[in-house]
């Protein structure tokens, strides 16, 4: 061996050690579940955000809303039990907010129930607490699904309620149908944690002679506890291998370039073990070395072919009759079908008896989330992702201590207040950001921000650039590594304004109240029952006159596209936005200019919470874009013909016209026109913005100061297929023309194509009886419509449906929609 000394450490700040030490508890041996949505009839979570923060949430999420058309089948049921409102919150179709350290007593009871259930096949009353009645409820659902259903746990809590859920999932028969077992490829014998705390006691001790840090960046998330910046100081030898320039490389005696994933080879595999592999897009800009290339020098390479290292790597998984054909078949797929883990069929051991874990009454949680913006804060100096909102609080730029209302009138606080939280000895002031559906006593805390070296984005304080956010990393500890009880708040005298993008385009608070009101008529949701009674119950929820137009309307002959957005498959992720922000060239303005309500962003997300208790109340989230009007009240107003009609129906932008009235963005009933108040994309004109100018799309023009700016339906994708296709002489596949948005919905949400061909998914979409669109009482006729957003509630939990809107319109009303068009437009 080269370094026969060598020890190897693996440290993440988002590890998965409770899920890997449950299973060994449960199974004897460290197994990864997998989960099979499609096949999961009642699905609960359990402090899990399977849709957003696991490392399969794509996968869940497609396969999840694949069961969400109440026309396509069968439809799923969703429970969370949690403390934040998560993604898997949003989408759930009943949520039961909880503080984290109480997940233990819940799962009791919710045992208690199944057990019951499964010997006295009968249900137990759950009496008039919202609690007994969603646990009551959910062991229902599970004993009456078993085999369909499926019991999924975060990997915050202790592994030892890992280890009963891997027992539930077995005694309800969900093992082998929508829970599979394999082995654990990351299996480990120190968790992260212990084993950064392993090697740092071994720094401080002197034995580290030569320590390589290949990327990570432990001195600015190592938990409070661990001394790790002292200790990395003694090392004689420290090298630190990152893309930039962080904390943990300023330390270091050597840093050294990293490649950027796009400027290398390499292989991984998918959470269901699938191999992939990655192939440069471009050279090294700055002369890199990426992980594999830098071990093989360190193992007396000294001119690795990373290619020939990555193939010989994958070799064995490789078809060996024709090794060669199968590699560059892999190369050009990116992934090798079929490969992923093989199933295993472990059986749960005998557990301990489970005590019941009574609910610590009045004391106050802190809980770490990682960032779904910024992540463990390797993100922190991308500007597009600074800027993206959360998608419940609508916070950019920075980070909050998230409470309930009843919490925060308990601490006589309120929005951007400034409190000290103090949690084993240790403390940090935050603002206060009050969130409805925050459990009661329940604060959390996002990681990944607090950058002190980050870059000019997000916070060099080398360069005087403060940091964004707090570090909250100093707050966890080996007790409170995901949350922790007996957190004391202390009120301070501070003020703190958050850059919040919701509710930027009410004009006082009677405006806001108005769009409270009118919830119901834009994001139009009903349960299944009420579907069931009357599929078109979502075009009756507005009331209007019969329309008409002031002028003869245009007849589009040829292609007309259009979009059509499903509000049951929707769970506000926010992945639309960033992605139409990267196609489009979209730029940043910046904290300030956010709370100035001069965000750039085309496309938004829009939360809205529903319901009378600001302590659970439900969420609805309705992508908003520009609609393409075909009767535009944008070209209506526009005195330079700068916005106008083309004729397939798009809402065009002439950038060069544009002088800037606004008049436009005045009259836009959407409120999804951007102006540019100053010249955003200036750093790209100067010398050192040569490098920063690849981020570019060279297809969509760069906007400059001054002028007016909107969503284009992706305008450059549509005519690179059509010239691609009046080439070839063949006409436009449907589906063929893809929109960023689109490309990005992992749920499969966004429907894009030509409205003129009835055979289009698109256009079966809009005749969907779910189909609706946003204030069509204005007889704009926007090319954007909305599929009814569904739930599917359990009989017991149902709210009673709604009676309408309960005024009589005579021949007054008119359906939306229903008005026959003998003209396709």
């Amino acid at each position: 061996a080269l370094y026969p000394k060598s020890r190897w450490y693996d440290y993440t700040a988002n590890s998965r050690d409770n899920v890997y030490e449950g299973a060994r508890i449960a199974f004897g041996e460290v197994v990864r579940p997998h989960f099979d949505l499609t096949k999961a009839n009642v699905i609960v979570c359990l402090d899990e955000d399977l849709l957003s923060e696991h490392p399969a949430s794509l996968l869940h999420t497609r396969d999840w809303a694949s069961r969400r058309d109440p026309a396509a089948g069968p439809m799923n049921r969703l429970y969370a039990v949690e403390s934040r409102y998560t993604t898997t919150g949003v989408a759930a179709d009943h949520r039961l907010p909880t503080r984290s350290i109480d997940l233990g007593f819940y799962l009791t009871k919710l045992e208690e129930q199944i057990q019951k259930q499964l010997t006295e096949k009968k249900a137990e009353p759950a009496g008039d607490d919202y609690a007994a009645k969603v646990l009551a409820a959910m062991a229902e659902d599970l004993v009456a699904n078993q085999g369909s259903g499926l019991i999924a746990i975060g990997a915050s809590q202790p592994a030892e309620l890992h280890a009963r859920v891997h027992k539930l999932n077995e005694q309800l028969g969900n093992v082998g149908a929508t829970v599979r077992y394999s082995k654990e490829p990351l299996a480990r014998d120190l968790s992260a944690v212990e084993a950064l705390r392993a090697l740092t006691e071994e720094m401080k001790s002197g034995v580290v002679e030569t320590l390589v840090i290949l990327g990570g960046n432990p001195a600015y998330n190592a938990p409070g506890d661990i001394e790790f910046v002292s200790a990395l100081e003694k090392v004689p030898h420290s090298i630190h291998l990152g893309e930039y320039e962080d904390e943990t490389s300023l330390l270091c005696k050597w840093h050294l370039p990293k490649t950027h994933p796009f400027e290398q080879w390499g292989d991984s595999r998918a959470y269901d073990g699938t191999l992939c592999v990655a192939q440069p897009l471009i050279d090294p800009l700055h002369d890199g070395k990426s992980e594999v290339e830098l071990l093989a020098i360190l193992c007396g390479d000294k001119h690795p072919v990373v290619m020939d290292l990555i193939k010989e790597a994958v070799k064995g998984s490789l078809d060996s009759m024709a090794v060669n054909a199968s590699w560059r078949r892999l190369v050009h797929d990116g992934l090798l079908k079929g490969s992923s883990l093989e199933a295993v069929s472990p059986k749960v051991k005998a557990l301990p008896a489970a005590k019941i874990v009574e609910a610590a009454s009045e004391e106050m949680e802190l809980v770490f989330y990682i960032s779904p913006q910024l992540y463990d804060g390797r993100f922190a100096n991308s500007g597009w992702l600074q800027e993206t909102p959360d998608n419940l609080t609508k916070i950019t730029w920075d980070n909050a201590a998230l409470m309930a209302p009843k919490t925060a009138k308990d601490l006589g606080v309120g929005f951007g207040s400034v409190v000290k939280l103090i949690l084993d000895g240790k403390s940090l002031e935050l603002p206060v950001y009050v969130l409805p559906g925050q459990a009661p006593n329940s604060i959390a805390v996002a990681l990944g921000y607090g950058r002190t070296a980050a870059g000019l984005v997000g916070g060099d304080v080398a360069r005087d650039v403060k940091p964004v956010g707090e570090n909250v990393a100093a707050l966890q500890s080996k007790a409170a590594m995901n949350f922790g009880g007996g957190l004391k708040v202390e009120k301070t005298s501070r003020q703190y304004e958050l850059a919040i993008t919701q509710d930027h385009h009410a004009i006082d608070a009677v405006g806001a109240g108005e769009v409270q009101g009118r919830v119901g008529q834009l994001v139009r949701e009903g349960d299944l029952s009420e579907y069931e009674a009357d599929p078109d119950f979502a075009k009756k929820r507005t009331h209007h006159p019969p329309l008409k137009s002031l002028w003869e309307e245009l007849s589009y002959e040829g292609q007309a596209w259009g979009m059509s957005i499903d509000l049951s498959k929707c769970v506000g992720c926010n992945a639309c936005m960033v992605s139409c922000q990267a196609e489009n060239n979209v730029p940043v303005v910046g904290r300030e200019q956010v709370i100035n309500s001069r965000e750039m962003h085309w496309l938004r997300v829009d939360r809205y919470f529903t319901g009378d208790d600001e302590n659970n109340p439900g969420v609805s989230v309705q992508p908003m874009l520009c609609q393409q009007c075909e009767l535009a009240p944008c070209e209506q107003v526009c005195p330079v013909a700068a916005t106008v009609h083309t004729d397939e129906g798009l809402n065009d932008m002439v950038y060069n016209r544009c002088v800037g009235t606004r008049y436009c963005a005045n009259n836009c009933p959407y409120k999804v026109r951007r102006f540019n108040y100053f010249n955003f994309n200036k750093v790209y004109e100067q010398p050192r913005g040569k490098l920063q100018a690849l981020v570019l799309n060279p297809e969509v023009t760069v906007r400059h100061r001054g002028v007016m700016e909107k969503c284009t339906y992706c305008v450059q994708r549509i005519k690179a297929v059509q010239i691609e296709a009046k080439n070839d002489q063949r006409p436009i596949e449907d589906g063929e023309i893809v929109t960023a948005c689109q490309q990005a919905c992992s749920a499969k949400a966004i429907e894009f194509g030509d409205l003129n061909n009835e055979k289009s998914k698109v256009a079966q979409a809009h005749a969907n009886s779910r189909s609706y669109t946003a204030l069509s009482e204005l007889n704009i006729k926007p090319r954007t419509a909305y599929l009814a957003r569904i739930m599917n509630p359990h009989p017991s939990l149902a709210k009673p449906a709604s009676e309408g809107h309960g005024h009589g319109h005579g021949e007054q009303h008119a359906e939306a929609g229903a008005e026959k068009k003998t003209e396709k437009h």
